[in-house]
């Protein structure tokens, strides 16, 4: 039996950055939007409506799916797969000696960019789905090597 301390860590990934361009996109629209209307209109109170109207919509559109991207992490182990979202928030993990099945699964434009969603299967419980990794058919690969590793020990 391996000593708990053998635990090496061998990925640590975020979802794939490509659902942040929508975000960048919409910050230069509001951006652009913004300095053209400031000073447009002949009322006082214009410009601080306008740049807070701006500041709300930056804060809603652009900074909080940036934040929710930051905050999802998946990491692998030699001996583990742990999922965390939200800060300081859900963590599921799995040990990868429960593991019965890793299955990866592209959808979109997921093909294109090398990404995908890797679904661990432990029988009973309910899969985990890693949404969106990048190199996910590495991933999906390491996963299945470090799965048949026990077995060679044997």
């Amino acid at each position: 039996m391996s000593d708990p301390q053998d635990e090496r860590v061998i990925a640590r990934v975020r979802p794939h950055a490509r659902t942040l361009i929508l975000p960048t996109l919409v910050l230069w629209a509001l951006s652009f939007t913004t300095m053209f209307l400031l000073g447009r209109v002949d009322w006082s109170p214009w410009n601080a409506v306008v740049l807070l109207a701006g500041g709300v919509l930056v804060a809603i559109l652009c900074v909080f799916p940036f934040l929710a991207w930051m905050s999802r992490r998946y990491t692998f182990t030699t001996r583990r797969v742990t999922l965390r979202s939200g800060f300081g928030g859900i963590r599921r993990e799995v040990q990868l000696n429960r593991v019965h099945d890793v299955t990866l699964r592209r959808r979109g434009l997921q093909m294109m960019f090398r990404s995908g969603d890797v679904l661990v299967s432990t029988g009973g419980e309910r899969a985990i789905v890693l949404a969106d990794v990048p190199n996910a058919s590495l991933v999906h690969r390491a996963l299945n090597e470090l799965l048949e590793e026990p077995a060679e020990e044997l």
